[in-house]
């Protein structure tokens, strides 16, 4: 599998918004400069959600503007409504994300808003990206599971996904917001929607909450997936769905990525030293294995 995979680095936003104050902006741009320089390309740094839902991502505007500039690049931010669509266009943003669930009862508590309602509020986020012609990355949450729910039927993820590529959005990422699946789920949701679209528009996004993270990463690997969320330390987690983890460790995907020799263009121990920087800042360690074991062996990183 000597293949590329394309690595979306969710950390700064995905990650950071969960913890329970916010993190200086200062601090943020620190990490995004630092995962930028250890060779990753995608990097969602932000959201433009209401202060008041999310108050941990008050100031993505002044970290974009903030932002260090890299060639080849891309800073995405996520955006919920028309009004955080206008804000991000007004900044120098490559990438918007948009939001939405496989399960009906997930989105009435994630968003407030039925999944039907969730795509009425795309229409001019899409309109909006098309005038400035910023591509726009589509997210799935619980397509493995809910819960409030339990299962979601398989066919749920592939009617969002399909109406998601329908509306513009040139990816789209399928979320297991709470760690629940196996690989064999994780496999057969991305072969039924890779059945609709092609394998090249999908990503996929797991949670490590039971352990099953890499597992299930691999599992999609050999389905042709070549797109991986991950985040920095394993930061991480959601509000809205009790006892989920943070997303895979960067630093662990990274590992196995190495091991099977895929090409990431990513320099691990870069990663691990971004970890540490933002683990040491919030006061807690970080959630990698692969950094775990390379501080008890002195920094040294051997494959036996």
């Amino acid at each position: 599998m000597a293949e590329q995979v394309t690595i979306v680095e969710v950390g700064p936003r995905d990650g950071l918004q969960n913890e329970p104050a916010a993190v200086a902006v200062e601090v943020r741009v620190e990490l995004v400069r630092q995962l930028a320089q250890a060779g990753l390309r995608r990097i969602e740094v932000g959201s433009f959600v209401s202060p008041r839902r999310i108050p941990q991502m008050t100031g993505t505007a002044e970290l974009l503007r903030s932002l260090p500039q890299f060639d080849g690049i891309v800073y995405g931010v996520l955006v919920p409504n028309e009004q955080g669509a206008r804000e991000a266009v007004e900044l120098s943003i490559q990438e918007i994300a948009v939001f939405t669930s496989a399960s009906e009862t997930f989105s009435q508590r994630n968003i407030n808003c039925s999944i039907d309602e969730s795509f009425d509020r795309f229409l001019p986020v899409m309109e909006l990206a098309k005038a400035r012609s910023i591509p726009v990355r589509g997210y799935v949450s619980c397509v493995l599971g809910c819960p409030y729910e339990g299962k979601v039927p398989v066919q749920s993820a592939v009617n969002v996904s399909r109406r998601l590529a329908a509306l513009g959005c040139r990816e789209i990422s399928l979320g297991d917001t709470i760690g629940i699946g196996t690989p064999r789920e994780a496999s057969a949701t991305v072969r039924a929607v890779a059945a609709e679209l092609p394998i090249d528009r999908l990503a996929v996004h797991f949670h490590d909450t039971r352990g099953q993270a890499l597992a299930n990463i691999l599992a999609c690997l050999d389905d042709g997936v070549r797109t991986i969320d991950s985040s920095v330390a394993g930061l991480g987690g959601c509000p809205y769905a009790p006892g989920a983890s943070g997303n895979v460790a960067t630093e662990d995907l990274v590992y196995m990525l190495d091991g099977l020799g895929m090409e990431t263009g990513i320099d691990l121990s870069a990663v691990v030293a971004a970890g540490d920087f933002i683990s040491r800042h919030l006061g807690r360690p970080t959630a990698s294995k692969v950094a775990q074991a390379l501080a008890a062996s002195g920094g040294r990183l051997s494959i036996l």
